[in-house]
């Protein structure tokens, strides 16, 4: 990122259609690879560096606030965008778009579609995860000069990582995000605030609260609800509503939440459990989809189709409350001196979330040789130097590493 003036940016006019929402999710839908942290990488590239409906700052607040806030981190900050640029319509189409293609996938995948369980274990699927290496590794990059540009916040990003990596689960994200916290209260205090632009959204204070109030009353409610109801399809929303709203970490955390609660009684059993999971890897989107595969293949009713999205819905409905709820609060409590500190810290461990993330999963997952590392660099140095969209650099990878099923590459 140059020096000199910000440039324009167009979340100051608010005013995006809702077509221009889903358009642009239901690619990124098709095309994020990768995982949550991969999806980050994507939605920095295209809102903030390609599109500007973002600054840097306020990109990073938002990921910073999906961070602190249970549920899927990617689609938390996804709905906010889309709210953002176009309304309560543009939150759905958001989600919308970059939900659905692989919760089809996962819904087809459980319906027995045994082509598409060959295609996972094609090369054209190794090279989207290698396409995912170069778009974090951008995303480490841009972030860190944006987000950790002194040695002080730099530094945070480095211990944030090392603690991540250190304790691989979401109590070490959450022990981060907390460190950078208090780190920039202690020792970023004195620091020139950072440029400030709100993030422009129709969500009154009266409608956050009323948010907030019915997902505490959904997430308390609902199991009175099931204790006094026999109703299999009111104990699915209960269930999945339960794990969007409790999980922090992203939809592999909420993996043995989820097996604890439909494998033990009955709903599926385990070999389908783990089957649906691994076809989940292998397919763009959220892994929260997951549970519309769950949904489909349930053994008692509401299964199918409707099963599909009946726990799909439950399992996100939280993060549309998560994002609505806190969005007006959120931006009054950034422009207080010491919560201004705080957000500087968090945003530093939120870039050594990403670097930690470079390494685990993204990185070791992908690139397992040579020819992965030729394809990996290759693929950055289109995206970074030569300023690629990211969907060429995804079908570069796709073709590449279907190709290099068939050429002998030593390694």
């Amino acid at each position: 990122m140059s020096g000199g003036a910000e440039p324009t940016l167009k979340t100051a006019r608010h005013g995006g259609s809702v077509g221009e929402v889903l358009a642009v999710f239901l690619r990124l839908g098709f095309t994020s690879f990768g995982g949550p942290i991969a999806h980050l990488g994507y939605f920095h590239e295209e809102f903030v560096v390609r599109r500007r409906w973002l600054d840097e700052k306020t990109y990073g607040d938002l990921v910073a606030l999906s961070q602190f806030l249970p549920g899927p981190a990617s689609s938390k900050v996804g709905i906010a965008i889309g709210l953002s640029r176009a309304g309560y319509a543009g939150a759905l189409a958001a989600w919308a778009g970059f939900t659905l293609p692989s919760a089809l996938a996962l819904v087809l995948f459980g319906y027995g579609v045994a082509s598409f369980s060959d295609a996972l274990r094609s090369g054209w699927l190794h090279g989207l995860m290698v396409a995912a290496v170069a778009v974090v590794a951008q995303a480490v990059l841009l972030m860190m000069r944006a987000l950790a540009p002194d040695r002080t916040r730099a530094t945070l990003a480095v211990v944030a990582a090392a603690v991540v990596l250190a304790i691989p689960s979401s109590f070490g994200q959450v022990s981060a995000i907390i460190l950078g916290g208090i780190a920039g209260l202690v020792l970023l205090r004195g620091t020139a605030p950072d440029g400030h632009v709100s993030l422009p959204h129709p969500v009154s204070r009266p409608a956050a609260i009323a948010a907030i109030i019915v997902f505490f009353a959904l997430l308390i409610g609902l199991p009175l609800l099931v204790a006094a109801t026999p109703s299999h399809a009111l104990r699915l929303v209960e269930v999945f509503y339960r794990a969007g709203s409790l999980v922090f970490g992203g939809g592999h955390v909420v993996l043995p939440l989820l097996q604890a609660a439909v494998v033990p009684p009955g709903w599926i059993s385990n070999d389908a459990f783990l089957a649906g999971y691994g076809a989940a890897q292998a397919v763009p989107g959220p892994l929260f989809t997951f549970s519309a595969y769950l949904g489909t293949v349930m053994a008692p009713p509401p299964n199918g189709w409707v099963g599909a999205i009946l726990c799909l819905v439950a399992m996100f409905l939280p993060a549309f409350l998560l994002v609505i709820g806190p969005l007006p609060f959120w931006d009054d409590l950034r422009r207080k001196a010491w919560a201004e500190a705080m957000l500087r810290g968090v945003n530093a461990a939120v870039v050594g979330l990403l670097l930690a993330a470079l390494y685990r999963p993204v990185w070791i997952s992908a690139i397992t040789s040579a020819a992965d590392f030729a394809l990996g660099v290759a693929a950055f140095l289109l995206l970074f130097m030569w300023k690629a969209p990211p969907w060429l650099v995804v079908t570069f990878c796709a073709i590449g590493g279907q190709a290099l099923t068939l050429i002998p590459f030593g390694g």
